[in-house]
């Protein structure tokens, strides 16, 4: 997925840190709140995203640097998802599907149909190009598209990589689970990743309650989707991510609600590098991001080109007659850093939420 915004914020993610505006302690472990953000997504109708990852309350949960959550959208008022062929540099991007179907075309010479509940990950290393389009059978589109920062040891590779998993659907009292990346209650991914990291969707049973083991040495989020969900006791609304640092070996999760909850599963050690984003770019300076942007505009070799493209437009170009994504203008001063906060729940300007 292409951050489509006119003006896209810049970020640059190290550690050290602004305290985050909310958080509770109802349990064992204090919880961050981050709520989303609406960002039209493009297109003629303006698809809206709704964006957790990274703001300025937090820019980084492990490598995990971008979440965007969208849907259920009838696609019959919005039009679906029609993303032209458009780069990213440094990353990973991670596509999950609730309901739906998106075509997905790289310069890799992938492609892949992204279906509910199965894994689509593509590796941009030093350069890639790709689009995506809802499919015409798509009448509801409902899912996440996540991005990870790749290391400063793998993010120049050469390959465009494109994997695809469909884990098994676990059982467990009260819910079900699928682990797309990483290990989670005796389940495992057999996809390789960059850094040690976590991604599952998880669903609940109304009134139920699950105490899921955690490694220690990683920071989750609980993106919700849907239900009366709580973490450690405290409240996390649809749409918003609950964090919790560091350090929690035991997360307990509980549906207080009369119907089936959803919610997405992330985590990670806490990425040690300073790495800076701007539209679909993960760089580590100015100069690198202006760089991209330039080749990019350029049609230049790194990126490569995406055969095959047919938008809602017709062959080769969106419903809005592009064949690809140009790119916005950059800000007239040098980018600036944006600390991340330290991996523990910000609690207010003098709390670190370390009770």
């Amino acid at each position: 997925m292409s951050n489509v915004e006119t003006k896209p914020d810049e970020v640059v993610c190290k550690p050290g840190g602004l305290p985050g505006p909310e958080c509770a302690h109802q349990g064992r472990a204090p919880v961050e709140i981050i709520t989303s953000r609406d960002v039209p997504l493009g297109g003629p109708r303006s698809m809206g995203v709704r964006r957790t990852l990274p703001q300025r309350q937090r820019s980084l949960i492990g490598p995990w640097c971008f979440v965007d959550h969208y849907g259920p959208d009838d696609v019959s008022i919005t039009g679906g998802m029609d993303v032209a062929p458009h780069p990213h540099t440094g990353l990973q991007t991670v596509s999950w599907l609730f309901e739906g179907a998106i075509e997905h075309i790289d310069s890799g010479g992938n492609t892949g149909m992204v279906l509910p509940g199965e894994l689509n990950l593509m590796t941009a290393g030093r350069g890639i190009c790709h689009s995506e389009v809802s499919t015409d059978e798509t009448t509801n589109l409902h899912g996440v598209q996540l991005w990870l920062a790749l290391p400063d040891s793998t993010r120049r590779q050469e390959e465009r990589e494109f994997e695809h998993f469909a884990p098994d659907l676990v059982d467990f009292d009260g819910g079900q689970m699928l682990v797309f990346l990483g290990d989670l209650w005796g389940t495992s991914s057999p996809v390789a990743t960059h850094s040690p990291l976590l991604g599952a969707e998880i669903r609940l049973a109304p009134g139920a309650t699950i105490d899921l083991p955690l490694d220690a040495s990683f920071e989750h989020g609980v993106l919700v989707d849907s239900g009366d969900i709580t973490v450690e006791n405290v409240p996390v609304p649809v749409n918003a991510l609950g964090y919790t640092g560091v350090g929690l070996t035991e997360m307990r999760i509980s549906n207080r609600g009369d119907t089936d909850a959803r919610f997405i599963l992330i985590g990670g050690v806490p990425f040690g590098e300073e790495i800076l984003m701007w539209w679909n770019f993960v760089g580590r300076t100015h100069e690198e991001i202006q760089q991209f942007r330039r080749e990019w505009q350029d049609e230049g070799a790194r990126f490569g080109e995406v055969e095959g493209y047919v938008g809602k437009g017709g062959p080769g170009q969106n419903a809005d007659g592009l064949g690809r994504l140009p790119p916005p203008r950059l800000p007239h001063v040098r980018i600036k850093a944006r600390k991340n906060p330290p991996p523990h729940v910000q609690c207010g300007p003098d709390d670190r939420g370390e009770q």
